[in-house]
């Protein structure tokens, strides 16, 4: 399944173009990437964020997590899945990760799981 263009953006790391996007949802976001123009394996990555109950708890923002994914973060990502093993280019379901502290953690099988 190849991402949308529409709701993407692309990134170039060593020459090699990635597609990605951010998609939101209940106290989580989840990163998506994949190699452009390749209908191979995805990666997932979950981190945790306040950003949509933003509006829920406006003006009170002060306490709340407001984690965004910028370009530069996408390329940190990709290139963590990559050291990780992910190979885009190969069929298969997706690599699911989590994003601590800025770092990349396999989720195991069982940990398909909302973050807390």
């Amino acid at each position: 399944m190849a991402l949308p263009k529409k709701k993407s953006r692309t990134i170039s790391i060593d020459g090699i173009k990635y597609r990605w996007l951010v998609g939101p949802n209940d106290r989580y976001n989840v990163f998506v990437a994949q190699k452009e123009g390749v209908n191979g394996r995805i990666i997932e990555v979950y981190f945790e964020t306040d950003i949509n109950a933003y509006w829920v708890e406006f003006p009170n923002v002060d306490n709340l997590n407001l984690k965004i994914i910028k370009p530069k973060d996408s390329e940190t990502i990709i290139r963590q899945a990559l050291q990780l093993g992910w190979n885009p280019e190969e069929k298969g379901n997706p690599i699911v990760f989590d994003l601590t502290d800025e770092k990349l953690k396999t989720r195991s099988k069982s940990g398909f799981r909302k973050i807390k």
